[in-house]
């Protein structure tokens, strides 16, 4: 049962016939995993939060630099040089107290993975790390827990949500390209922001049980020409993870 200050705070949530009461409870007993609190992470973070979702789990070792604060809108000046994790745990509980966050300050990798996805409903792919991204995705569908996948470039990006037996990471690229370090490119400011930003609504469908999400479909955008684009992506026989399973 909401309490009447929820009922408030959530209300232009439950004013929406497809979420509604019962929606908006899903959303307050929902869990979702982040794994990286930068350019993806800063903007789905506050949306998630200003949802009403239950309990968030952040996974990130860094700390913040000053040449985040471009793009990385969770954080303010005054927080370079902490660790992202706890700033953004910090940020979260401020937008909203009915959160429970917690914040692991170390790296996701092959030995904490499947302990961390297990724990969660839906897990978010908000890291630039390449290698990481393929670990979540490999994770996930092993363990059947839905993720959702964004990557970003110089001016788009895309997004993909992987639910249990659906198209994952693998079907689309098979392997992992070798990429350039993160730092090396520029990133147009406003671009993670879009990808965070769906990827935020995919979760909040997912969870409430709305909507349609990008199950078997791919989005990309372009932000310098202002071009979006849907496909249509379909489980792969070659894909590694279907031959083990």
């Amino acid at each position: 049962m909401m309490t009447d200050l929820q009922s408030q705070r959530y209300k232009r949530h439950i004013l929406l016939p497809e979420i509604g009461e019962e929606g908006q409870r899903k959303l307050l007993d929902g869990s979702v995993l982040v794994v990286g609190a930068g350019g993806l992470g800063a903007p789905l973070l506050l949306y998630l939060a200003a949802a009403g979702i239950g309990h968030i789990g952040i996974v990130d070792f860094d700390r913040v630099d000053v040449s985040n604060l471009q793009r990385q809108v969770l954080f303010t000046t005054e927080d370079v040089g902490n660790l992202k994790a706890e700033s953004a745990l910090g940020r979260i509980k401020a937008l909203n107290p009915d959160v429970d966050v917690v914040a692991y300050n170390f790296r996701f990798d092959a030995v904490n993975a499947r302990k961390l996805v297990a724990d969660y409903d839906v897990v978010l792919d908000a890291t630039d790390d390449i290698g990481t991204k393929y670990l979540i995705n490999d994770t996930c569908v092993e363990n059947g827990t839905p993720f959702v996948h964004a990557a970003v470039n110089c001016y788009g990006g895309n997004v993909m949500t992987v639910v249990p037996g659906s198209a994952c990471l693998r079907c689309v690229f098979p392997e992992a390209v070798k990429q350039k370090d993160s730092s090396e490119y520029g990133v147009f400011g406003a671009v993670p922001g879009i990808a965070g930003a769906v990827q935020a609504a995919e979760v909040v469908k997912l969870i409430a049980g709305v909507g349609e999400p990008l199950v078997n479909r791919m989005m990309s955008f372009d932000a310098l020409a202002m071009k979006f684009n849907v496909i249509s992506v379909v489980p792969s026989d070659l894909c590694v993870l279907r031959h083990s399973e």
